[in-house]
């Protein structure tokens, strides 16, 4: 960022409650999320091995599907915010109802796209004999709510924007519930078995995306929004997405090439790679939440034409990601100790896993930076610049990553390359944002 007068305090203040406000509700919708998989895994784990082996390679898939699609929830925050902030809640209903109808296209295309192929795409996933049939059928089932799923995300989307985090806590709190009743009653109440698991998700899925749907209908018919499908306005939202798409796939290729580098490393670590994947994601949910902050607020200041805003809210949300990523690194540290013990009693991925831990620790600040400067780009509307930083760092970690067992590296080496690939993430992004380009002000960029 570039030298600028501190900011005064009223306005450090201001900006605090801001992003405390939206944050902290927005970090307990995103830690509901993984519960539905966690409930799902308990439930049907009492069923046997090959049942949750089957889940477990399911899960998977469709948690690859409708990450994918996680531009729906991005690019629907930034385009509603700058409605919000030129003081159009008429047009930004609007765009938001454009978001919800692709949405609902894209999830009709996927189930298309999954129903006869699932068989072959659990086998794909390596799903053993016993357990493809099971993975299949939980599939097959958990496809149908695939659309459900993404309507969730462009609501959230929508309410974000409108500076409402709330109402996506408690819709994802009530979702957690009803999922985990519904799948215990009909996997033993109804003996469905794995197939009551899917079920249960699905009616949950229709559920939350009802809600979603009723809020969202309410505030078009408050504010005169019209909300038949505008083939102009989905065909926008789609084109806002393809960027920020391009950015999800490189990250994912950048976790997939890590996983496949780890296994090829030996069992204990693979073993320990996943468990502290596990941490490194649930500390990222804490981050996001300050990047979701980012978005709505960034995308309000920017749609307000206050440039000067934008700037000084992004320069105290990065002191936020820096503060919050350096708390984390501390009870990583801390932690180490105990935390390793809750997923393996095997001395051998212990071992393997301290010093990782450690270099996991060290790179939250960095984490912290970069999870912060992405979300206010995001609410910016910047992209094209994110979609070729992403790229530029898949190009750099790729290489790096897949010397690490060629060099005789272990872990910790793999672990290096990952907060090697953070760090060319904050360079990027640190630089755009000192560029200032990303401040495009007005109701659309």
């Amino acid at each position: 960022m570039p030298q600028a007068p501190a900011i005064p305090r009223a306005t450090r203040r201001r900006h605090d409650r801001e992003i405390v406000g939206l944050a902290v509700p927005a970090f307990g919708a995103l830690v509901a999320e993984p519960l539905f998989v966690m409930a799902d895994s308990a439930i049907v784990g009492h069923l046997g091995t090959a049942q949750l082996a089957g889940l477990g390679v399911a899960s998977a898939l469709l948690t690859t599907a409708v990450s994918v699609f996680v531009f729906l929830a991005y690019a629907t925050t930034a385009a509603v915010a700058r409605r919000v902030g030129a003081g159009d809640l008429r047009a930004a209903i609007r765009q938001g109802m454009d978001g919800i109808w692709l949405a609902l296209l894209l999830g009709a295309a996927v189930i298309v796209a999954v129903l006869p192929t699932a068989s072959q795409l659990v086998s794909l996933f390596g799903a053993s004999h016993t357990a493809a049939p099971y993975a299949a059928s939980y599939l097959r089932i958990s496809a149908l709510g695939i659309p459900a799923m993404l309507v969730v995300l462009a609501a959230t989307g929508v309410l974000r924007g409108l500076q409402d985090t709330r109402t996506p806590l408690y819709v994802a709190v009530a979702g957690f519930v009803a999922n985990g009743a519904l799948n215990a009653g009909l996997v033993y109440g109804a003996g469905l078995g794995i197939a009551g698991s899917a079920w249960g998700t699905v009616i949950a899925q229709f559920g939350m995306a009802l809600v979603y749907l009723v809020v969202v209908v309410r505030g078009a018919r408050r504010h005169g929004a019209s909300l038949r499908p505008d083939a102009a306005g989905i065909r926008a939202c789609a084109q806002a997405g393809v960027p920020l798409l391009v950015r999800t796939l490189s990250l994912r290729a950048i976790l997939m090439i890590a996983t496949a580098v780890a296994a090829r490393l030996g069992d204990a670590d693979i073993a320990a790679h996943q468990i502290i994947l596990s941490l490194w994601s649930l500390l990222a949910f804490a981050l996001d939440a300050i990047a979701i902050a980012g978005q709505a607020i960034i995308g309000r200041y920017l749609g307000a034409g206050d440039a000067l805003g934008a700037r000084d809210a992004c320069r105290r949300m990065v002191q936020w990601g820096v503060a919050v990523g350096t708390l984390l690194g501390l009870l990583v540290i801390v932690a180490r100790p105990a935390f390793l013990p809750l997923f393996t009693s095997d001395p051998t991925v212990t071992d393997t896993a301290l010093p990782a831990l450690l270099m996991v620790a060290l790179s939250q600040p960095v984490c912290g930076v970069v999870f912060v400067l992405d979300g206010v780009l995001m609410g910016a509307g910047d992209g094209p610049y994110l979609a070729v930083a992403m790229l530029l760092t898949l190009a750099v970690f790729a290489p790096v990553a897949l010397l690490v067992p060629a060099l005789g590296g272990g872990l910790t080496a793999l672990w290096a390359a990952m907060t090697l690939m953070m760090a060319v993430r904050m360079l990027t992004l640190w630089l755009r944002a000192r560029s200032g380009r990303w401040i495009v002000t007005g109701a659309s960029r």
